[in-house]
């Protein structure tokens, strides 16, 4: 009887399962091309900073081996370097382990997503998919499949340039939000001064003591300095004489007719002795009702409350007068403390006091800022459009008024808008310890961390900021972009045409509202304008769109050729020779 020789026949065995795995791995890795990939979006795209991927893969049926594991690991590729996703891991029917199952009479589908941080290599890049199979411990790699280009990254054209807020006085509205047009700075402040003369009851003559009171006597030098100050304007004086509401209504005429004439008379000829030659204005009411009411609200008169009432009930001013009478107690107090206040004339002189003029303000900003006030500081920055003279004016502010925020928020302003965020941020702060409830500092500090690239601290400190102007609206229309929140962006940005909002619009598919955007924004200088009218072209096929914004942002950017050359938004006509022309 033969020996049989138990161990080369055992090496015989592992040999066969050996050679038929890998048999069965180069058979899958011949056949992988039969593997479907379909991506979502077809061309990868960034948003919020982030590149989307989702694939929907098919087995076909007797491609997968039943003892055979696959891992698939897509990846974006781009010049100096990969960025590889999370793998998906399949097995065959007769694998032990949890992952998704194939089997091989059916083969099978999977669906995958993941995202990845975005970075600028990846505008030319390809997705691909590398795949390692595996039995035992035998495994081979197939060649890497590319599934999809990438990337589409227009979402990160937005321009950062985030809007700060001046700071001035203003003046809240009846809706509790501030009105931007109103500021303290007035040239021309009007002013009044005013005096009575009172009369004694059912007389119109002057008294001494009248006429030589206090009041009297200021009125008199006010109107007479008003006419001989530069800085004052005379507008004029009017006289206003009555009757109290007491006796008939034909004494009372005449009684506030004659204390017209009387007032009017020797106030006329007080302003004429000192000089001053200005009309003098003058009427009468024969009954100041008006002034009886005013007078009797104040009053802790028994009865007030019952008298007013009748104000109100009664409007026939002899019914007034016998109903009020009939309260007896009342009528003695009203007699005593409130008719003689009526019987009066009353003098008022109104003038303007005009500030110093433009040039006295400029040159006292320049030279001796603190000699002037903060509204007039604040007006001295209007009257230039130099930046740096601005930031010189509010730095002045600040040293004159250590303990006003306008000073260091509105010099953070002025940084921010030469876009240096970094050396606004303390003045921001600054502002705020001085303020700290004062919602347009809110927005400023918001502008900086929205430019820093903290996008949750800034949405939270503009909406602290909410009603401190539309600026904050164009704000948070930036962070919505940066959220791929394009439709509520485009909310934000109602009121508002430049590229930032044409971005939103092209970003929701709204490229005839972008363009339209882009043609009202007035600045003919600007490159990112004629880009984006270029990628509206390449869009809506519109070729001389394309290359003649093309064309002329390239001439204002020279950076941009590159650019353009590896942006998807034009992968259709990187052939094309008008296009080389222009990027090459």
């Amino acid at each position: 009887m033969e020996k049989i020789n138990f161990k080369s026949f055992a090496i015989l065995i592992v040999a066969t399962v050996l050679l038929s795995g890998c048999a069965g791995l180069q058979k899958m890795k011949k056949n992988a091309s039969q593997i479907q990939f379909n991506v979502t979006p077809e061309v990868l795209e960034t948003h919020a900073g982030k590149v989307d991927v989702a694939i929907d893969g098919r087995i076909p049926p007797k491609y997968f081996n039943k003892k055979a594991t696959l891992i698939a690991t897509p990846v974006i590729q781009y010049e100096g370097g990969e960025t590889a996703l999370e793998p998906v891991t399949l097995q065959g029917e007769k694998v032990e382990a949890n992952n998704k199952v194939i089997t091989l009479d059916r083969g099978g589908n999977f669906n995958y997503k993941d995202a990845t941080s975005y970075n600028e290599a990846m505008a030319s890049s390809d997705l691909v998919v590398k795949i390692k199979a595996s039995m035992g411990s035998k495994s081979i790699d197939f060649e890497p499949v590319k599934i999809a280009d990438g990337v589409i990254a227009t979402s990160e054209l937005l321009v950062n340039m985030p809007k700060p807020i001046i700071g001035v006085v203003r003046e809240k509205n009846t809706t509790g939000k501030y009105d931007p047009n109103v500021d303290e700075f007035q040239r021309i402040v009007p002013d009044e001064l005013m005096a009575d003369i009172h009369y004694l009851i059912n007389r119109s003559n002057l008294r001494s003591e009248e006429t030589n009171a206090d009041d009297v006597v200021k009125l008199e030098e006010y109107t007479k300095d008003a006419a001989s100050d530069a800085r004052k304007k005379l507008k004029g004086v009017e006289v206003t004489a009555y009757a109290s509401p007491d006796g008939t209504i034909d004494l009372n005429t005449d009684l506030a007719a004659n204390r017209e004439k009387t007032s009017t008379g020797f106030f006329s000829e007080a302003l004429e002795k000192a000089g001053v030659e200005t009309g003098i204005k003058s009427r009468y009411t024969p009954e100041d009702w008006d002034g009886f009411k005013e007078l009797m609200e104040k009053s802790n008169i028994q009865d007030k409350e019952l008298i007013l009432r009748v104000l109100s009930m009664y409007n026939d001013p002899e019914v007034r007068e016998r109903e009020i009478k009939n309260l007896a107690v009342a009528f003695t107090a009203v007699a005593d403390q409130i008719l003689p206040k009526l019987r009066r004339a009353k003098i008022t002189t109104s003038v303007d006091l005009m500030g110093k003029t433009d040039e006295e303000i400029v040159s006292a900003a320049d030279l001796n800022p603190a000699e002037l006030s903060p509204a007039e500081l604040l007006y001295a920055t209007t009257l230039t459009d130099d930046l740096n003279k601005k930031l010189a004016i509010y730095n002045s502010f600040s040293n004159a008024y250590p303990n006003d925020w306008r000073g260091p928020n509105n010099a953070g302003t002025i940084l921010a808008q030469q876009f240096k965020f970094n050396e606004a941020a303390p003045l921001f702060e600054k502002a705020e310890k001085l303020k700290n409830d004062e919602p347009i500092v809110k927005n400023n500090l918001g502008v900086v961390a929205l430019a820093a690239g903290d996008v949750k601290k800034a949405e939270e400190l503009f909406g602290a900021a909410a009603g401190a102007g539309e600026e904050v609206n164009y704000n948070l229309g930036m962070v919505s972009v940066k959220n791929a929140q394009y439709d509520r962006a485009v909310r934000y940005f109602k009121n508002e045409a430049d590229v930032n909002t044409a971005l939103a619009k092209i970003l929701t598919g709204d490229n005839n509202g972008a363009l339209k955007d882009l043609e009202s924004f007035d600045m003919p200088d600007c490159y990112m304008k004629e880009y984006l009218k270029a990628v509206i072209g390449a869009r809506t096929a519109k070729e001389t769109l394309l290359f003649d914004s093309l064309k002329k942002a390239v001439e204002l950017n020279s950076d941009l050729k590159a650019k353009a050359k590896v942006d998807q938004e034009f992968a259709r006509y990187f052939d094309d020779t008008r296009f080389k022309a222009i990027v090459d």
